[in-house]
């Protein structure tokens, strides 16, 4: 298959909000392909190259000065070859002969081929076929209940391996899918609420728990061996002795537990995500502990279909206390909410709010689990934007976002393009243009003049941004039309957040 095809559905799909639409343009796509070529097109089509690194970022990618091609000739495999090759460059002058393997990939690609080229070795297509419709597509290609397909990618850990495996042999390798120990599986996801009230109020009485900001793991163990996965199910076991330990300690012979591993500090609250992330190798001063919240499997039972009371019960029976988030059983919203105020006092992220008669829905942001997080805002200069691609293309999207500098000017904080709607694109778009102060390829720099009411969860410390901070979860609120340039938060003031 060339990948002039896959570069097309992509398009297509990016230009309908139909999922039934987006649906039947995969399907047909899947019909046409080889054993060979299932899991690399799956694997574009849901904006992913099939190598887990490829030590291309940004300003390699962008820095590329190939003329394209004139002819749609490149095949996927072909594609797929090269990143490959890309990915496994290591050692002295590695940087340059990624470059050269890119720059001869890029110069056999036309245009739209080489945007999407951009978008997929950057994990950045913003193209629509996430997936939840992709695993609808598989399905509808093999003629097959959707939910057959969901749970076989839930129990092998993702839907490019089952997805080749079954368009090659048919709906009946759906069926050669189980929960095994050491096959991770996806992790189960949570939708936000305003409120723990308002969590309480459409679930009723729920689980209420303390929100972890940690590293999400996934334990496996049978007998003595043990194994750790972390949420994009990359095995991390030989870094985490520490939780290796605890579960070693606990009094069973094979189980699946879900969970995270927090830095504590002396006085027992939680350290930041950042900290967590970027433990030194080889410290021990700060062990990871681990919270377990959940529980998959034990002793050959599968649990994952039974309710979410059962599986607390049996979790509670096997983890101790000290290894458990805090949580609380109520339908009180009042009751929810005071909790909630405790936990964020306590340096905790928020809580989740849990449907007691859920199954456990791995790989789904199903309403079953709902997240609450207090949220905070600023009001930022715009100082540039980025022309969007798929669905946003031909409007200026991702905005760069700034600080006011009590010594003048305007500190970069980091970006976004999330919380935009398509009457705030076009708006923008046309305001920013009259703005306009210089271009750089797909950057165009403005006037700082455009005040943005921005929403974010956090602010953590940054090395790519001159301002040494960025913003966890930045989406916009709204356009601050009553705000001038000099109105805006000043650095200091972001940088309190993450003190």
């Amino acid at each position: 298959m060339l990948l002039a095809e896959i570069v097309a559905v992509s398009h297509a799909v990016s230009a309908t909000r139909s999922r039934t639409e987006k649906t039947e343009l995969l399907a047909a796509t899947l019909a046409g392909l080889t054993t060979d070529e299932a899991a690399v097109a799956v694997s574009y089509l849901v904006g992913q190259p099939t190598q887990s690194k490829l030590g291309a970022g940004y300003a390699t990618v962008y820095g590329l000065d190939v003329a394209p091609a004139d002819d749609a000739t490149l095949e996927v495999l072909e594609v797929d070859r090269t990143l490959g090759e890309v990915a496994q460059t290591s050692g002295p002058g590695s940087q340059a002969r990624r470059e050269g393997f890119l720059s001869d990939l890029f110069g056999r690609a036309t245009e739209p081929e080489q945007d999407f080229l951009r978008g997929l070795i950057l994990r950045n297509l913003r193209q629509g076929a996430l997936e939840g419709v992709m695993a609808d597509a598989v399905a509808a290609a093999l003629q097959v209940p959707a939910d057959r397909v969901r749970r076989a990618a839930m129990l092998e850990g993702g839907l490019v391996t089952v997805a080749q495996r079954a368009l090659a042999e048919g709906p009946k390798a759906l069926g050669a899918a189980t929960l095994s120990v050491f096959t991770p599986v996806q992790p189960m996801l949570a939708k936000t609420a305003e409120t723990a009230r308002a969590a309480i109020e459409l679930l009723g009485e729920a689980l209420v728990e303390q929100k972890l900001d940690g590293l999400r793991l996934q334990v496996h163990r049978h007998g003595q061996q043990v194994a750790i996965f972390t949420r994009n199910l990359r095995e991390v076991t030989g870094d985490m002795p520490d939780v290796v330990q605890v579960t070693m300690s606990l009094d069973a012979d094979s189980f699946i537990l879900d969970g995270e591993g927090l830095l504590m500090s002396a006085s027992g609250t939680p350290l930041s995500f950042q900290e967590s992330m970027s433990r030194p190798g080889g410290e021990r001063s700060w062990p990871l502990s681990p919270f377990f919240f959940d529980i998959l499997s034990l002793d050959g039972l599968d649990l994952i279909d039974e309710p979410l009371q059962r599986r607390h019960r049996v979790l509670r029976e096997l983890v101790p206390e000290a290894a458990r988030p805090a949580s609380i059983v109520t339908g009180d919203p009042d009751v929810a909410d005071d909790f909630f105020t405790r936990v964020v006092a306590g340096g905790y992220e928020g809580v989740v709010v849990k449907d007691l008669t859920q199954p456990y829905e791995a790989g789904r942001r199903g309403s079953g689990w709902l997240k609450v997080k207090p949220t905070h805002t600023l009001d930022l200069v715009i100082l540039a934007a980025e022309w969007g691609s798929g669905r946003r293309q031909g409007w200026l999207s991702n905005l760069h976002l700034g600080a006011r500098d009590p010594r003048g000017g305007f500190v970069m904080l980091g970006k976004t393009f999330k919380g935009l709607t398509d009457e705030m694109l076009e708006w923008q778009t046309g305001v920013f243009l009259s703005l306009e102060e210089r271009r750089e390829g797909h950057v165009v720099y403005l006037q700082p003049e455009v005040v943005y009411e921005i929403a974010f969860d956090g602010v953590q410390r940054s090395t790519r941004y001159p301002g040494g901070v960025t913003l966890r979860f930045a989406r916009v609120k709204g356009y601050r039309e009553d705000k001038a340039p000099g109105d805006a938060d000043t650095i200091e003031t972001v940088r309190s957040f993450a003190r």
